[in-house]
C-alpha cells in the first residue's frame, strides 16, 4: 500500500509538478529515507564504464518513444517508454542488472528513480542517454576510454 502511495506521489510530483497534500507524511518519510541512503551518482553509469561484451548481460530499456526506438537503439534493448515503466514493471526483471536510457538521460532518470523507489535496486541510468552513448563510442565506449589512458 505504501509503495503504491509513494509511487503515485512521486509520479505526481515529478511528472505533473503537483505538490504533496497534507496527510502524505508517510510518503514524504519514505522518499526522505530513500534519498538518505543513496550514494552520490549511485544510480547512474557512464557509457565508458560498460565493456561492450557486458551489454549482453544487461536488461536494456530504451525509454524513448516507439518512433525513436525504431529509428535506432542500443542492440538488444527493449522499448518501454519512460512514462510506462511503472505500468509495465512486470516486464522488467528484478534479478538482472537493468540499464535504462532516453535521448539525454533526463526522462530515463525520472523513470529510473521511480523504479528504484518501488524497490528495483538493480536499475542504472545511462548518463548522457543515447546521444551520450553514441558520442562516447557506443558499444566501444569502454575500450575507447581505456585506450586513452
Amino acid at each position: 500500500m505504501l509503495k503504491k502511495a509513494l509511487c503515485g506521489a512521486v509520479l505526481a510530483c515529478t511528472v505533473f509538478a503537483t505538490p504533496l497534500q497534507a496527510g502524505q507524511d508517510a510518503v514524504i518519510d519514505a522518499m526522505e529515507g530513500y534519498l538518505m541512503f543513496q550514494e552520490y551518482q549511485g544510480a547512474t553509469i557512464m557509457p565508458q564504464q560498460i565493456p561492450g561484451e557486458e551489454y549482453q548481460n544487461l536488461f536494456v530499456v530504451d525509454a524513448r518513444d516507439a518512433a525513436q526506438f525504431e529509428q535506432e537503439h542500443i542492440p538488444g534493448a527493449v522499448n518501454i517508454e519512460w512514462r510506462e515503466v511503472i505500468e509495465r514493471r512486470d516486464e522488467i526483471p528484478t534479478d538482472q542488472q537493468v540499464l535504462i536510457y532516453c535521448d539525454t538521460g533526463a526522462l530515463s532518470a525520472q523513470a529510473g528513480v521511480l523504479l528504484r523507489l518501488i524497490g528495483y535496486n538493480n536499475v542504472r541510468i545511462l548518463q548522457g542517454g543515447f546521444n551520450g552513448w553514441q558520442q562516447a563510442g557506443g558499444l566501444d565506449a569502454f575500450e575507447r576510454a581505456m585506450s586513452i589512458e
